[in-house]
């Protein structure tokens, strides 16, 4: 029934925790700044990287002034660092295989920029041909909107309703439905079952290999 799969990257197919929470705090730290644990930053990831700056600012500080300085700051730490302790998760290399032998063609769609997304999926997972890798280029169309969704679907030649669409928060699951995709939520990444569900999920995968059931 399906062809294609895109999935989001930080969360679902990579957990990119620890350098994403090293690279904030390092900004953080330079200007006197209270830090954040490994698990209040992953309450702050789903929405791009200057969302998560944003979140992890003092509240007096969260102004264009001083987001676009600690974003700026952060993008040149964490391009260099975006990857020394990143990796896919347990399971997902397996996952990659059996999709690969299936025929099924692979996209990601992040909304992390987009030099990094692909810098990510280039080093952390070489193996295998994703027929398209996109980041954030525009602001306006990082994820729930679903263009950068609909773009994969015509430069693939897949048709919308047979491609699954696979991440770890509500902001994926919106974003399948908004492209008209089958959205399937992961548990082992930034967001509960509840909120996956809540949000739109129609299967609900506890390890990457359920996902050939839902095939």
């Amino acid at each position: 029934m399906f062809k294609g799969v895109i999935f989001d990257l930080d969360g679902t197919l990579v957990n990119s925790l620890e350098d994403l929470t090293s690279a904030i705090n390092v900004v953080l730290k330079q200007h006197s700044f209270p830090t954040h644990s490994v698990a209040a930053c992953q309450s702050f990831i789903g929405h791009g990287l200057r969302d998560l700056v944003v979140k992890s600012l003092p509240k007096e500080y969260q102004n264009e002034e001083w987001v676009n300085r600690c974003f700026n700051e952060m993008m040149v730490e964490y391009r260099v660092n975006c990857t020394v302790k990143t990796k896919m998760y347990d399971g997902i290399s397996d996952l990659l295989d059996e999709l690969t032998a299936r025929g099924l063609k692979l996209a990601v769609f992040s909304n992390k920029a987009d030099e990094l997304t692909k810098k990510v999926v280039k080093e952390v997972m070489p193996k295998w041909n994703f027929e398209v890798v996109a980041g954030l280029k525009i602001e306006a169309l990082k994820k729930p909107n679903p263009t950068v969704a609909l773009e994969i679907s015509e430069k693939t030649a897949i048709a919308v309703e047979d491609f699954i669409f696979v991440g770890d928060t509500d902001v994926d699951m919106i974003t399948a439905k908004s492209a008209g995709m089958h959205p399937i939520g992961v548990v082992w990444g930034y967001r509960t079952k509840e909120e996956l569900t809540a949000s739109g999920a129609k299967f609900i995968l506890e390890t990457p290999l359920d996902l050939i059931k839902a095939l």
